[in-house]
């Protein structure tokens, strides 16, 4: 049997279009992430925002860093490394530098930095890196 790869790929970039949220699919999920009074929808949501890897979703996964819960940042962190956008390099380094922040958080936001790569992020990694009370 004689398996044409072009019509594979065609087929599985259809897929993953298909699957992709539409405009008015991300922007129902950040009405859900700033508005639901469910801490449960709120991270699904914003999950959902960064696995969309939809750069318009990187203002508000931006400033759900800011938020008070731990777990609100530390999904939007994640969702802003599969972002990668280079808009999100100076609140990933804000929550990186801020030595109040979990652990884990910061670790979170150096793993988000490494993975946008942009010559900011590698500055900051080297520094933090090269600074002894880290």
């Amino acid at each position: 049997m004689v398996c044409n790869m072009g019509m594979i790929t065609d087929r599985m970039a259809d897929e993953w279009e298909n699957n992709l949220p539409k405009t008015d699919g991300i922007y129902r999920l950040i009405d859900k992430a700033e508005n639901s009074s469910s801490l449960k929808n709120r991270i699904w949501a914003i999950a959902a925002l960064g696995d969309s890897r939809d750069p318009r979703a990187v203002r508000s996964l931006n400033g759900f860093c800011q938020d008070r819960n731990p777990d609100i940042r530390r999904c939007a962190i994640e969702g802003l490394k599969c972002i990668r956008s280079g808009r999100s390099v100076d609140v990933l380094i804000n929550r990186l530098r801020d030595k109040e922040e979990q652990p884990e958080i910061r670790l979170s936001a150096a793993a988000a930095l490494a993975s946008i790569r942009s010559f900011g992020a590698m500055i900051e990694l080297r520094n933090r890196y090269a600074d002894p009370e880290e």
